[in-house]
């Protein structure tokens, strides 16, 4: 991308939950836009939305909306991205992706910042953001690949605000009164289960193989990212009465054992990495203190009573930001070559 003072933007799927938090990040990061372009469906085209205290109306998408754009961010879903991706790139636009159409294809980089930032500069036209509990995940074990990982166990603790925010207006109807359940996980499924004051072991839908699709993306896009083909990961996904901020239970196996202390030390030093970790004091992690950060946050450091190779932790991350909108915005930066 040539260097410029100001980079032309445009957001795709701007008024969605996702969408809005890619604009307010764009301007809580101070991220040097020039022109910015607010797409979506046509049915939502013409809604008004504010950046830096000026008014923008959303725009139908369509391939001349892409026009002289540098950047454009994607939020609006796989088919979507698979409909406007390529008539983006046509116009010259680097497209960064936070669908899963193209996270798990060869010549497309799947990209934390602070883990496989080179990545992007290998793109052709279109970089994927990594599905949100996937990026926290490995933002938390990166720092550890020196240490030699053989497998990853991981239970997911996900916020309903992953599912968009007809779910997040759900669960306040249950928890008001005002609705007894809520249709999980997915329209296309006919049973309802309550979401407040519950949790589902169920995250996205089940596939032949008895994992989730939700799942299933914590093996195969930390594989990629990590650049480790064959790490072992054991998944397990769960929904949680939880607006904001995906949690997370993990349990490193290394090749030879290290200590719990090894590894809050490398961590502390990790890039993204908040080490919150004081059990006397009752000083851990969780889902509120992530909320409204960019940050990743470590707690619950310990040893497994039964294997010295294996250290356990408790990860938590705003799914909507760091698990979305603040790291495809870290990626824009990446391109711009803004300096943190």
């Amino acid at each position: 991308m040539t260097k410029k003072d100001r980079y032309n933007v445009a957001i795709l799927g701007a008024t969605g939950a996702v969408g809005r938090a890619m604009l307010h990040t764009l301007e809580r990061r101070n991220f040097p836009v020039g022109e910015l372009r607010l797409l979506a469906s046509p049915r939502s085209a013409g809604e008004e939305l504010t950046f830096r205290g000026r008014a923008y109306t959303v725009q139908a998408a369509e391939e001349a909306a892409f026009v002289g754009m540098d950047i454009a961010l994607f939020s609006a879903g796989a088919s979507a991205s698979q409909q406007f991706a390529p008539l983006a790139v046509r116009q010259g636009a680097v497209v960064i992706d936070n669908s899963s159409a193209f996270r798990l294809e060869t010549d497309v980089p799947l990209v934390v910042p602070e883990v496989n930032s080179d990545a992007a500069f290998r793109h052709r036209g279109i970089i994927a953001n990594p599905n949100c509990s996937t990026i926290q995940l490995v933002v938390a074990l990166k720092p550890l690949v020196e240490f030699g990982i053989e497998h990853v166990s991981v239970s997911t603790y996900q916020a309903v605000s992953g599912m968009g925010q007809k779910a997040i207006d759900a669960l306040h109807k249950e928890v008001s009164g005002a609705a007894e359940t809520t249709v999980f996980p997915t329209t296309s499924q006919e049973s309802r289960y309550p979401m407040a004051f519950n949790v589902l072991p169920q995250c996205d839908v089940f596939l032949d193989n008895g994992y989730t699709k939700e799942e299933m993306k914590l093996v195969n896009e930390s594989r990629k990212i990590l650049d480790l083909p064959n790490l072992r990961v054991s998944p397990t996904a769960v929904r949680v009465p939880v607006i904001y901020g995906h949690s997370e239970t993990v349990a490193v196996q290394f090749r030879s054992e290290v200590s719990a202390e090894q590894v809050r030390e490398r961590l502390r030093s990790a890039p993204g990495v908040v080490v919150v970790d004081d059990p006397a004091a009752a000083v851990f992690p969780h889902p509120k203190m992530a909320e409204g950060t960019g940050d990743t946050f470590v707690g619950r450091i310990r040893q497994d009573l039964a294997d010295p190779r294996t250290v356990l932790m408790f990860v938590v991350a705003d799914n909507l930001l760091k698990g979305a909108a603040w790291n495809a915005v870290q990626i824009a930066e990446l391109l711009a070559g803004v300096e943190r």
